[in-house]
């Protein structure tokens, strides 16, 4: 019987349940995504894990012979046992091993060991990949976060939603209060009354959350191709295939049923508790308490709205008298469309604040210094012998090869310039860089070894003559104490009469080497090197490396090449120059190559990814209010065409209505904005002082574009819903609106 009530009602009033039918599509769609997104995402992480640590699940090391891995194999849960040929020696050998069963890994790990009669530490494991499988080792003290982290966006996400649909299914009961009053008085329970609610929802929601869920996994696809495609243009990126499984559909379908029958679970439950008389007494219509003040002994009526009402009118006060009695059904769109605005907001802000610090300190300070940087591994400057190839190669304007050495520089106290003693001397700045001693100073020096005819260049790019026996300085250190890292200034490190410097090995092993000075300068070779703040920077020849290299040491193992290309060389051009350095190198170099356009595309692909991602939970955000306001402004038609019916019968006019829906779409659109720009500006301000760039540099990059796109987008939801809902009752005639409800 309660079926058949439940098909009729449906089937005579279907415009009511769009509204549920909306909220349905929308939660699985969301669901059915997010749980397709993270099954793909944790699959790539497997796939990572095993691409940088091994597909291994166990490792046994000890002296383990050819028949003991034979016993090891043939125990009942391992899947494969082999020897591990990078980790294993002549004295011991390893044995990664995988199972069948994951569950009971360190009961068999321990029976291996216990077997083999090896020690408790010959035991270890991928911790990293069993994570992965949801286990966890004892004594694993890492924080394995990322599936927690997924799990805690699916519950956030069903709270959300169960928000959302609870709204519309609360929406579509209220309108039934008289009738299912008349339920109660027939002799319905509260238990069929609870039930025939419920079994409507399931008669309105199966066909749209199947048809969300198969929409989700299409969704996930879309997004997975999309990322595939921005990966391929990354150096060093891999693609991931698209997966699905039986499992991910269950839990889709479990947690999607679980959000949906919560949500309708929560009214049905609130109505049908109601007893007869205040269900029939209950006209569902929206209802303010008026609050009233004794003024000038007379008790007067105060007004809910008075910034609509002095903007507005007369219809900015029942426009805002409107929104107070919805304030709850509302309270999900506020702040689902407050937290869009402000994340979308700030994340665009901070992208554009970061895309300009990475131009001033990265690609602008730096675009004349290189186009092709190409690092050499475990390779010496003196050893590599492929610099002249590179010479001459088409396209190439200029060559330079260095290498970098960490040392100490032995400074006497009268050799420090006079400005940084008023400051108090190195130490007030440099700190533990800084270590004095006895009437002199021992302070961390960076040397930039350079090949001979760029040291050369170098030295009448100074306009000083070239001279294999010396070193150049770079005499400078930060004054922090009156400057910014942002727009530094700089005092001398040494007095400018110093002509020689004393080097020393890190360890003081060995006696410190004098060297003469060329130069004393402020001015750098053209690298894309970041120069210590508060260390001595020296420039020296390779000739001069290759004979004090034995007393000082410290050198780092590779060679850094840095090519200048011809000017206004575009990006493939400078592509392939880069793949004619790397082939001109040879095969028995291992190098690592790239090119400045190419760097600055990719970084702002990479920005552009994260602007997609997080763009797109701020938008699932806006969409969730935008539903939420669409089920609320159609789901209250019932409700309230015999309010607008009272307002027409006392004179307002039509005109007038539409202005009242206008005032109430601009209220809920604008509150979030009012709520939001302070915010920004806030954290924004924030972040320019942190950075310590100007308020005027980041206005000219301010994101007003995509922020107004945004807002104007949401806006017009906003106002498509109160248009629908509007129409509807401007059509209804006066009579028609103020007589009951019947039962169906």
């Amino acid at each position: 019987m309660w079926r058949d009530f439940s098909a009729d009602y449906i089937k005579n009033n279907r415009n009511e349940g769009i509204s549920i039918m909306a909220a349905a599509f929308i939660a699985t769609l969301f669901l059915s995504f997010l749980c397709s997104l993270f099954y793909n995402f944790w699959l790539d992480d497997i796939e990572k894990t095993i691409l940088e640590e091994g597909g291994w699940q166990g490792r046994i090391t000890g002296r383990i012979s050819e028949e003991q891995l034979a016993a090891i194999n043939g125990f009942e849960n391992v899947e494969s046992a082999v020897f591990n040929a990078v980790l294993s020696d002549e004295t011991n050998n390893t044995v990664d091993i995988c199972f069948h069963n994951l569950r009971t890994i360190q009961r068999d790990m321990c029976l291996i060991r216990d077997t083999l009669e090896l020690e408790d530490c010959a035991v270890s494991y991928n911790l990293q990949l069993l994570s992965l499988y949801f286990i966890r080792i004892p004594g694993d003290k890492a924080p394995r976060l990322l599936m927690p982290f997924y799990l805690v966006i699916i519950a956030v996400v069903c709270f959300s939603l169960i928000l959302v649909i609870h709204n519309s299914f609360a929406v579509s009961m209220n309108n039934r209060i008289r009738q299912l009053g008349i339920l109660s008085s027939i002799g319905a329970t509260p238990r069929q009354i609870l039930i025939c609610l419920v079994q409507e929802t399931l008669l309105l929601a199966a066909g749209p959350a199947l048809a969300g869920m198969l929409s989700g996994i299409v969704l996930c696809f879309g997004t997975m191709q999309g990322i595939n495609r921005m990966a391929a243009t990354i150096v060093g990126s891999r693609g991931a295939q698209f997966a699905y499984h039986p499992a991910v559909f269950a839990v889709t379908l479990l947690t999607a049923a679980f959000t949906i029958l919560f949500s309708a679970w929560l009214p049905a439950r609130k109505l049908s508790s109601l007893t007869p008389l205040e269900a029939i007494r209950n006209a569902g219509e929206l209802q303010l308490k008026q609050k009233t003040c004794f003024s000038h002994g007379i008790f007067r009526t105060k007004k809910h709205s008075p910034v609509l009402s002095a903007l507005f009118g007369m219809e900015g006060e029942l426009a805002g008298n409107a929104l107070k009695a919805q304030k709850k059904a509302l309270r999900t769109t506020s702040l689902s469309l407050t937290l869009s605005f402000l994340g979308f907001t700030v994340m665009q802000c901070f992208f554009a604040l970061s895309d300009l610090s990475v131009q001033y300190t990265y690609f602008d300070r730096y675009q004349d210094a290189w186009d092709v940087m190409i690092t050499v591994y475990d390779t010496g400057l003196e050893e590599f012998d492929s610099l002249k190839e590179l010479q001459t190669l088409p396209g190439v304007r200029e060559t330079t090869a260095y290498q970098k050495v960490n040392a100490l520089s032995v400074i006497p106290n009268d050799r420090i310039s006079d400005e940084l003693l008023t400051l108090g001397g190195p130490e007030a700045l440099a700190g533990s860089l800084v270590l004095s001693e006895k009437e002199r100073f021992l302070i961390q020096t960076s040397i930039v070894v350079l090949d001979d005819l760029s040291f050369e260049a170098y030295c009448r790019q100074l306009d000083a003559t070239p001279d294999r026996e010396s070193v150049i300085l770079l005499n400078r250190i930060w004054d922090s104490l009156h400057s910014n890292f942002r727009y530094p200034e700089y005092l001398p490190y040494l007095r400018e009469d110093t002509d020689s410097i004393m080097l020393q090995d890190q360890g003081r092993a060995n006696a410190p080497i004098e060297i003469p000075l060329l130069a004393c300068t402020r001015e750098v070779p053209l690298l894309r090197e970041e120069y210590a703040d508060y260390a001595l920077v020296a420039f020296m020849p390779l000739s001069l490396w290759t004979r004090i290299e034995t007393g000082i040491g410290g050198c780092e193992n590779n060679t850094l090449i840095r090519l200048l290309a011809q000017e206004h060389t575009s990006l493939s051009e400078l592509t392939l120059l880069e793949k004619d350095a790397v082939r001109a190198i040879g095969d028995s170099y291992e190098t690592e190559s790239e090119n400045r356009l190419y760097a600055q595309v990719t970084n702002a692909q990479i920005i552009g990814g994260y602007k997609l991602v997080l763009g797109g939970f701020c938008i699932l955000l806006a969409l969730i209010g935008i539903a939420n306001v669409f089920s609320n402004t159609l789901g209250f038609l019932r409700q309230r065409k015999r309010e607008f019916a009272r307002y027409l019968s006392v004179g307002l006019t039509p005109e007038g209505m539409r202005k009242v829906f206008c005032i109430e779409a601009l209220t809920i659109a604008v509150r979030p904005v009012l709520i939001t720009l302070p915010l920004t500006a806030a954290a924004m301000w924030f972040m320019l002082t942190a950075s310590h760039l100007k308020a005027t540099e980041f206005m000219k990059v301010l994101p007003i574009v995509p922020i107004l796109a945004f807002m104007l987008g949401v806006f017009g939801f906003v106002a498509l819903a109160y248009y629908i809902g509007g129409k509807k009752i401007l059509r209804l005639r006066l009579a028609e609106a103020l007589r009951d409800d019947t039962l169906l």
